[in-house]
């Protein structure tokens, strides 16, 4: 039977086996010294055209991997680690203290432009560019670790689970890593937008070209990337789960990007300049998903084990659902 379920999911359909023995659902690493020996998957789920979550049955046992918990080190490992600020578990706090100090920086110049009252006049225009400058570099910093974070990740499993550092690594086929490559590449794009905007003597056009352009490919990355971090968490292209924090934390997260994204639409310049009305707005939205950012990026403080876990599941029986890509599996 187990052959001729492999056969089944190799032409595109996921193939969910449960066994009328009572099991047991585990949130753990499916990674082992052979990775050939490991047996084959049985279910598998993601947002097409990835899989972001994964299930194998071993001694009687749900073995369940999931993108995310992988990535950001929220499972308990069986193999070694590496020590000290290499470790997922290390980085998380880093990436989201500092993700938090870049957002933080940007709500302030936000309700700077917004309210100047709240400066009581001292903080010119000149100033609040240079907290948005600011803002970026810890956003790149934290974007820069999250991004190693994934390529260590993904490394672990090409490699059998070691744990080795591999820089930014290069595995577009996995949705973690995707989302963390874009991501960094828009605050990059950010950093040259909110430099640029420093300089007092740029004209209509060569605003539009190097502080509008970076600014709003910047946050159709930070779009794309958001996105794809709400469906590595959901495992389908939308889902609703507010018992869980791993999903509020990619729902607001998602959100920040949304309003990045208007405030970029609002901010072209024209021949004539921006009008007071497309300022505001837009600043508006940057101050709207800057403290989405900053919310996002306090809960990551609390993602731990259990947080994003599912309920287990109790069935009885074979059942053929569609899967979205080709199940690896072995044949006999």
């Amino acid at each position: 039977m187990l052959k001729d379920s492999c056969r089944t999911a190799s032409i595109g359909t996921r193939v969910v086996m449960r066994a009328e023995m009572n099991q047991t659902e585990s949130s753990m690493p499916l990674t082992s010294d052979h990775p050939e020996d490991l047996p084959p998957v049985i279910e598998a789920s993601g947002a097409w055209p990835f899989v972001s979550r994964s299930v194998r049955l071993i001694e009687g046992t749900r073995q369940v991997w999931n993108s995310r918990p992988h990535r950001k080190g929220t499972i308990p490992r069986a193999f070694p680690r590496v020590a000290g600020i290499f470790s997922a578990e290390y980085l998380n706090a880093w990436i989201g203290t500092v993700f938090a100090v870049g957002a933080a920086c940007f709500v302030v110049a936000s309700c700077g432009s917004l309210f100047p009252w709240m400066m009581e006049g001292t903080v010119s225009g000149d100033h609040l560019n240079a907290i948005y400058f600011a803002g970026s570099i810890p956003f790149t910093t934290a974007a820069g670790l999250q991004l190693f974070q994934a390529a260590t990740a993904s490394a672990r499993l090409d490699d059998g689970g070691l744990d080795r550092p591999v820089g930014f690594g290069w595995y577009p086929r996995d949705i973690g890593w995707l989302s963390s490559a874009l991501q960094f590449v828009g605050t990059v794009l950010f950093n040259f937008n909110t430099f640029d905007a420093m300089s007092p003597s740029l004209n209509w056009l060569q605003q539009d070209l190097v502080v509008w352009g970076p600014d709003l490919v910047g946050s159709i990355l930070f779009l794309a990337s958001g996105y794809l971090a709400f469906i590595e968490t959901c495992h389908a292209h939308w889902a609703f789960q507010p018992r869980s924090l791993t999903w509020w934390i990619v729902w607001i997260n998602l959100l920040g990007c949304v309003g990045f994204m208007i405030s970029a639409c609002f901010a072209f310049v024209l021949p004539g300049g921006m009008s007071e009305r497309a300022i505001t707005v837009s600043t508006a939205w940057t101050l709207q998903g800057a403290v989405c950012f900053l919310i996002g990026a306090l809960l990551t403080l609390f993602e731990s084990p259990g947080s994003g876990e599912e309920p287990q599941e109790a069935a009885s029986e074979l059942v053929e659902v569609p899967l979205p890509f080709s199940a690896p599996c072995e044949h006999e």
